[in-house]
């Protein structure tokens, strides 16, 4: 205990976790809970599923301003080289682009985080006091970035392939189902990063056929209704900060970024990814029926479209416009409802 300016300061040392939860049972406290929140405040009603996704959601809001800014930045040199006012061999385009990929390359490691913090509690139980401030952190990051590269890292890549294979087979057998199942499930491919493993697929096609009918336009759809139930989030929510940020990472999602809509709303709400999830679908299906594909790569968005040009009329750009409207008008419509539904049930909190 110290004596300093006529307060006295308590110094803890290494031990400060273990003090709190002492702290917190011997004062009867909540913890995490603001201590002006009333005992009747009405809580939501969450599933286990609900609870997961919402928990996932949440170790990606710290990073959540900067994959925003770095997907914008990413749309706005798609737009450059659409225009032509970038050239994607410059040397700019080159550096912008490294800067904007930046804040996603630590997105696997934070399918780790989970695992980092079962650590983290098992090493602060077994580690000697005296040494506890270096051994923690040290024994917590080597552990799971030992576990992360060795067995999270290849089982996410397993799956990511067995999705690919699955996917493969069934374009085979009923091509128009592909775009559909893409549109509906990508937010949460994206979500596990199995996502990667259509990629190939996709390059392949445009590489050996010219066209690509299983990855472009499925991934189309989904990105542009993700970022349509993100919009639709900020025009009905009544807080401020949500509202802010579902727009503007609702604006990057329609240009093709994602991660922002999904991380920091879609899962967050879970009403908005369930949207996303059924708009990214019936616009799929539109463009499964139509046999629409793509003739060149990018980002899946608004912006994107004009790679949809090809074949002897412009008949698959039409129908591509035609399903990426479908996808974001009914995503829109759908979340616009169900947070009413959401509000009613009691599953959105006071102010949301």
């Amino acid at each position: 205990m110290i004596n300093a300016g006529g307060q006295y300061q308590v110094v803890i040392g290494p031990d400060v976790p273990q003090v709190y939860q002492e702290v917190v049972a011997l004062g009867n406290f909540e913890i995490a809970k603001p201590v002006d929140a009333s005992a009747d405040e009405p809580k939501k009603k969450q599933s286990k599923l609900s609870s997961v996704l919402e928990y996932i959601a949440s170790m990606f809001q710290p990073i959540i301003p900067a994959i925003t800014g770095a997907g914008l930045l990413k749309a706005l040199m798609a737009l450059g080289t659409v225009t032509g006012l970038l050239d994607s061999a410059s040397q700019t385009y080159i550096i912008l682009n490294a800067i904007a990929d930046s804040a996603f390359y630590f997105l696997p490691i934070l399918l780790g985080v989970w695992f980092m913090s079962v650590i983290e509690h098992a090493v602060q139980k077994i580690s000697p006091k005296a040494v506890k401030f270096f051994t923690v952190p040290l024994a917590s990051l080597l552990a799971a970035g030992v576990v992360t590269i060795l067995a999270l890292g290849p089982i996410g890549t397993w799956i990511g392939n067995l999705i690919a294979a699955f996917f493969s087979w069934l374009n085979a057998n009923a091509g128009w189902a592909v775009p559909t199942l893409v549109g509906a499930l990508n937010p949460l491919l994206v979500m596990t990063g199995t996502h990667y493993g259509l990629i190939p697929i996709g390059i392949n096609n445009l590489a050996t056929a010219g066209f690509d009918t299983v990855v472009g336009p499925g991934m189309l759809t989904s990105n542009v209704a993700q970022g349509a139930a993100g919009l639709a989030v900020g025009l009905r929510t009544r807080n401020k900060d949500t509202k802010q940020l579902a727009m503007s990472a609702g604006l990057t999602g329609v240009l093709g970024i994602t991660e922002p809509v999904l991380y920091g709303v879609n899962l967050k709400f879970i009403y908005p990814l369930i949207s996303a999830m059924i708009g990214g679908g019936v616009g799929g299906l539109y463009l499964g029926i139509t046999g629409v594909g793509r003739y060149a790569s990018g980002s899946p968005g608004l912006l994107v479209l004009p790679a949809y040009i090809g074949g002897d009329s412009m008949a698959n750009l039409v129908n591509a416009c035609i399903g990426t409207v479908i996808a974001m008008v009914v995503s829109f419509v759908v979340c616009y409802v169900l947070y009413g539904v959401w509000k009613k049930q009691g599953k959105l909190e006071e102010g949301e």
